[in-house]
This record gives structure tokens, C-alpha cells and sequence, in this order.
């Protein structure tokens, strides 16, 4: 059965402390060509993420962004699907595999073996033993894909859109794949029940610890020891501004973030929840559309 590849290496590892996934080591190899060989039977294989963090890919392979960065798996899956058309490789099926699951290729041939034995379906979907539906870890009809994301496109778009979405109107199986086929790294956690290895872990541990205490002294120093500060999306938000406009963008788009909430929260507009949460939010958006028409957004 011919398929393609679409290999997913572009997410924020935001509870890895910004350690890129593709670069974790596991079994004497990094997660990207771990991923890389379970899909070595692919017709072709197209990488979506950034290019930048030194993991050497095969010649063969192309490489993809979705746009806007960071605009999540559906969008990445589009580009991915885009990428190969560009190049001029179809095929009838395309395989679409997250780069943080090592043990993925044990779950791909139980994948294909169903696939092969139920001509009338649109795709199939891993399940893990506990029940958990994968959609990282399946195979899907490239045409009925085109199809979920031209029809996304006209609608609200595909940008932080779940797979689950993307995938809804799909004639798609269940399948039951072994056991430690799905086993993901999200967390250090996940990585340490993996087995998986990295050498700046405890770095970025303390470099954790080190931010939440430094926002702990200085919410006590601006007496506002009762306000909860989720440091993790203030700095995904400095993060978008950094990429869309320009760096010294991300600590001036927080502050005002941060100044905007506090002067809602002064005049009792909102909770300070309320105020932080409509600040960032906004700022995300303001730098998004920023990226998109290099011009004040209105």
C-alpha cells in the first residue's frame, strides 16, 4: 500500500522548558529519526517545523513550515500535505506521525494491516491500550484530507484548529495498537518512563525554578503576593511577538500586556484572571495579524 509521510516537529515543547522535542535522544538516536525510520517505508516524507535546530535530515526528505508558526498539528498537517503536492509526491494514503513517539513504528504496521483489509474507509486511527484515541498516529485518504482542509480553510481557518476537527467528517477506524506504540514526551516526566536522556534537563529544571522564584520575589516586591501569574504563557505570548514582529518585541509586548491587565483589574473591569487572560490575548492576536500584514493592526 503506497503512503506518504507527514512527520510532525514544530510544536513549542512549552513543558520541556522550550527543549525541542526532535533533538530528545532515545536508543542511541534523536525522536525525529526514530520517526523518520518507522515511516522509511513511505513513498516520500515531508518534516513539518523549523529547520534550525541542527537534526541532520536525509536528502530525500523535504521540509515544511506551517504558517503561522506554532499554528498547531492541523495547520502542520497542511503544510505538510502542501509541501508534497509542490514537489510532485501523491499518493493515494499519507501517514501522519508526531516526532515524540518512539515506539511509533510498532502501532504503523498493525495501522497498515487494518487499512488493508477494509478498502471502504477514509483512514484509521491508533487507540492506545487504555483507549486514548492518537490522531498523530494514523493513516488518512490523502483526498478526503485536501478535502477537511480546503473546507477548514474557508471556514474559520486552521490556525491552534485541533486534528480531532480536522478529522471529524472522516470514515475512520479505531485501531488497537500495541502497547507503547502512543507513549508520547510531553513532560520530563514522560521522557524519564521512556528511558529518554537529555543532557540539559537539569538546566532547564533550574532555569524552571529560577523563574518561578524570581516571579515569586517580584510580585512580593509590587505587593501583589495574591495574584497567580502563569509564567508559561506569558512567555508563549513573548514567543509570538518575538517571531511575528521583531525580538525586543516579546519583553515590550508583555509589559504593556502586563499594564493594560493591571489597570483593567485597577478599575475593576475584570478579576485579575479576567484582565491577564483578555491582555494576553489580544496581544497574541495584535502580533499575529502584525506577522501576517507587516502593519498596525486596527
Amino acid at each position: 500500500m503506497e503512503f506518504n509521510a507527514v512527520v510532525l516537529a514544530g510544536g513549542r515543547a512549552t513543558r520541556l522548558g522550550g527543549v525541542p522535542k526532535p533533538t530528545l535522544k532515545y536508543d542511541g538516536g534523536t525522536l525525529l529519526s526514530h520517526a523518520l525510520e518507522a515511516a522509511r517505508a513511505a513513498a516520500a516524507t515531508v518534516v513539518v517545523g523549523p529547520g534550525e535546530h541542527g537534526v541532520h535530515l536525509p536528502g530525500s526528505v523535504l521540509l515544511a513550515r506551517e504558517e503561522p508558526a506554532f499554528a498547531g498539528p492541523a495547520a502542520a498537517i497542511a503544510a505538510g500535505l502542501s509541501a508534497l503536492d509542490t514537489a510532485g509526491m501523491r499518493s493515494p494514503w499519507t501517514l501522519v506521525l508526531a516526532c515524540d513517539m518512539p515506539k511509533a513504528s510498532q502501532g504503523i504496521g498493525r495501522l497498515l494491516e487494518v487499512l488493508a483489509g477494509h478498502p471502504g474507509v477514509e483512514g484509521v486511527m491508533a487507540v492506545s491500550g487504555d483507549g486514548r484515541k492518537q490522531p498523530l498516529l494514523g493513516i488518512y485518504s490523502t483526498a478526503a484530507l485536501d478535502r477537511e482542509v480546503a473546507s477548514a480553510v474557508r471556514g474559520s481557518g486552521l490556525t491552534n484548529s485541533s486534528v480531532f476537527k480536522l478529522l471529524a467528517r472522516l470514515n475512520l477506524l479505531d485501531v488497537d495498537v500495541p502497547a507503547g506504540s502512543t507513549d508520547d514526551v510531553d513532560t520530563w516526566e514522560d521522557a524519564a518512563v521512556l528511558g529518554i536522556d537529555y543532557e540539559l534537563e537539569a538546566d532547564v529544571k533550574s532555569q524552571e525554578e529560577t523563574l518561578e522564584d524570581w516571579c515569586r520575589i517580584l510580585l512580593q516586591a509590587f505587593e501583589l503576593e495574591g495574584v497567580e501569574i502563569d509564567i508559561y504563557e506569558v512567555l508563549a505570548v513573548a514567543g509570538v511577538a518575538a517571531h511575528s514582529v521583531v525580538r525586543p518585541a516579546a519583553p515590550l509586548t508583555t509589559f504593556i500586556a502586563g499594564f493594560a491587565a493591571g489597570m483593567a483589574r485597577g478599575i475593576g473591569q475584570a478579576s485579575d484572571d479576567a484582565s491577564m487572560k483578555a491582555a494576553l490575548d489580544l496581544a497574541r492576536k495584535i502580533a499575529k495579524e502584525y506577522s501576517e500584514t507587516g502593519t498596525d493592526a486596527e
